[in-house]
């Protein structure tokens, strides 16, 4: 008499998985899936606000509480003679979905791995580390056409005639393409790197 083989747990469990049930109505089915479905939707929202305020990215790491924070607190960004004020979210994580939800899970794993290891503990440390980090947001800043700075900064409403004769000629080359806001405004809400002397 052959021997019936007894399936593997992970097949036994997708059989289980898509089986029609005998205990649940389709109602009920799609009513516990709406809820879940709602839960995540809500639960995704409410981290979303939570996690995109200067409270929240100023403190939750150390390196941004001590080095960070405090210069965005000092710049133009963050306290000017209108009133308006650039959060970190505002300047550093994409405006739009689903962007913005895996940019997020990427920079706070790379926050969160940087403060374990201790790299950026101390001001020397990050004072070492300054000039890389800057030049990946930069870089980032460059591939997206400074899209953040543009949800605030409108081109079509500079005037120009407020403007330095050399601010003009730099947002002609931004206007025409040539150039993103990055290029030239790179110590704008954070105290500017100095590059590396060569060795």
């Amino acid at each position: 008499m052959a021997e019936v083989s007894n399936p593997g747990a992970l097949r036994r469990f997708f059989r289980w998985f898509f089986s029609p049930s005998a205990r649940w109505s389709v109602f009920a089915l799609l009513v516990v899936g709406c809820l879940v479905g709602a839960t995540a939707v809500i639960g995704t929202q409410v981290a979303l606000h939570v996690t995109g305020t200067d409270e929240f990215c100023g403190t939750a790491c150390h390196s941004h509480e001590k080095f960070v924070f405090p210069e965005h607190k000092l710049s133009a960004h963050y306290n000017n003679r209108t009133g308006v004020r650039a959060s970190c979210h505002d300047c550093h994580i994409p405006h739009s979905y689903p962007k913005v939800l895996f940019y997020k899970a990427k920079a706070g794993i790379t926050d969160a791995i940087a403060e374990m290891r201790g790299s950026i503990s101390t001001q020397e440390k990050f004072d070492k580390e300054r000039w890389r980090l800057a030049n990946l947001v930069w870089d980032e800043m460059r591939e997206n056409n400074s899209a953040n700075c543009r949800t605030c900064h409108d081109p079509l409403a500079w005037e120009s005639t407020k403007q330095s004769e050399e601010a003009v000629k730099a947002h002609k080359k931004f206007t025409s393409g040539k150039a993103t806001c990055i290029e030239c405004h790179t110590g704008v809400a954070h105290k500017e790197p100095e590059a590396p002397k060569a060795p």
